[in-house]
């Protein structure tokens, strides 16, 4: 699959090599893992002086010849002196940096809290006493949100302070993945659309799996994602280790349950067995993997809440793969498969809805875009977007099959929420009904 996309990030980053020729740049990237930092740091700084360090669990002399190597093919230079450690080698190239631009990437940049946590200080201890006459654009990407947010953003650590620029990468949105599919596969129909959004969640490496394999079609997609040795079998439990750590079966528990549509505090509370107030804080804030959705006209200290995995990918793998492990267990994928088949519909509804509320945020010229429902949760509204600027609101109903679309309840119900929150006073409002044909 050909690059797509990410040219605003890469007018950013090519900006950001500019700026570093005159002052030092230190900038911090991240997004989960598969969704083309790597590539995207790469495809950047094409054509430039470029080093590219790959941090891996080896013992740091070894993982220091790795490096040296890089410099002596790249940069044609040998490292002189004793240089035995990471921490002695930023330094060399520091100095080199005084004389010399070039951008260095370091990849995986927590790992380090593996190799040598003492990095860290090294790194901030040579920056600091060389960025001032320095030419390098220094680049590091992560993939465990936790870690990078904890180096970087911990007030305590040793580089908190010293990145001039941060930058996240984030999945296709959903015009790229229309895009694609126009490009891969011509004539593909909603459904195919719907399904590369539901299992993917526009990841790149994801995307780029199904492109690859000419798997394309709803029917295809899942036969090449449940099959033995697939990385979307694997991916769920491999991304998430790293963050949970030995907690982890207690966070996949809760975020199995909001998967499945167990989507409240006391509902999930009843699928764990516990008083979960602090993962919920933590699979929010530190790790990043939740959101916490109010009703729109809400109070933001309200009860409330709904809480929703953020990437569709991992909504998948925990509605499907996960809470049927014992099924992948002994191999059996196809039973697997039929299930998913079963079931998909329901769990494609719900994913419309993202797929919607995606469109209408790119599509822009709206100041407030959710949903709406009370505390009963019978009287819902699937979207509604509005500008109060120019006092307009659309309030809409997704349905997979139009012929589910009610617009007459669709009114009773905003009829019940203007009358509860007394908002959208003179605001002009149309009633629309989405569904697969609108993809």
């Amino acid at each position: 699959m050909r690059f797509f996309d990410r040219e605003k990030e890469i007018r950013r980053l090519e900006d950001i090599a500019k700026i570093s020729k005159e002052n030092a740049q230190f900038t911090v990237v991240t997004g989960r893992r598969r969704i083309g930092k790597t590539q995207l740091l790469l495809r950047a700084t094409a054509g430039q002086p470029t080093l590219y360090f790959f941090v891996t669990r080896k013992a740091e002399p070894f993982l220091y010849q790795d490096f040296q190597q890089e410099i002596r093919d790249k940069l044609n230079l040998p490292v002189l002196g004793d240089v035995t450690s990471f921490g002695k080698l930023f330094q060399f190239l520091m100095q080199i940096s005084v004389e010399r631009h070039f951008n260095l990437i370091i990849d995986e940049f927590q790992e380090f809290l593996n190799v040598n946590p003492s990095v860290y200080g090294e790194m901030q201890h040579y920056w600091d006493l060389y960025r001032d006459k320095s030419q390098m654009n220094l680049l590091v990407c992560g993939s465990v949100y936790s870690l990078m947010h904890k180096i970087f953003k911990d007030y305590k650590a040793p580089l908190f302070g010293r990145a001039t620029a941060f930058m996240q990468v984030r999945p296709f949105k959903v015009s790229v993945l229309k895009e694609i599919l126009n490009e891969t596969y011509p004539g593909f129909m909603p459904e195919d659309l719907l399904a590369l959004y539901a299992f993917t969640g526009g990841v790149a490496k994801y995307v780029q799996l199904l492109v690859d394999n000419h798997a394309l079609n709803f029917s295809k997609m899942l036969d090449f994602i449940i099959q033995e040795d697939s990385p979307f079998i694997t991916d769920g439990k491999n991304i998430l280790i790293d963050e949970f750590g030995r907690d982890y079966a207690v966070y996949f528990t809760i975020l199995s349950a909001i998967a499945r549509g167990e989507n409240t505090r006391g509902a999930i509370e009843t699928c764990v067995g516990k008083e979960i107030g602090g993962y919920l804080t933590r699979l929010e804030h530190d790790y990043g993997l939740i959101g916490k959705n109010i009703p729109l006209f809400a109070k933001s200290e309200t009860k409330n809440v709904r809480y929703a995995i953020d990437d569709n990918f991992l909504t998948f793998w925990f509605r499907f793969v996960y809470k049927y492990s014992y099924i992948v267990e002994i191999a059996q994928y196809n039973e697997l498969k039929r299930i998913i088949e079963r079931d998909y519909a329901t769990f494609s509804g719900k994913i419309m809805e993202r797929y919607f509320r995606d469109k209408y945020i790119e599509t822009g010229g709206y100041t407030k875009i959710g949903s709406y429902w009370d505390r009963t949760g019978e009287n819902e509204i699937d979207l509604i977007a509005i500008n109060e600027l120019d006092k307009k609101a659309q309030i809409i109903e997704i349905k997979r099959n139009e012929k589910h679309i009610r617009y007459n309840a669709l009114k009773e119900k905003t009829l019940g929420m203007l009358n509860k929150t007394g908002q959208l006073k003179d605001f002009r409002i149309e009633y629309r009904g989405l569904d697969m044909s609108n993809m």
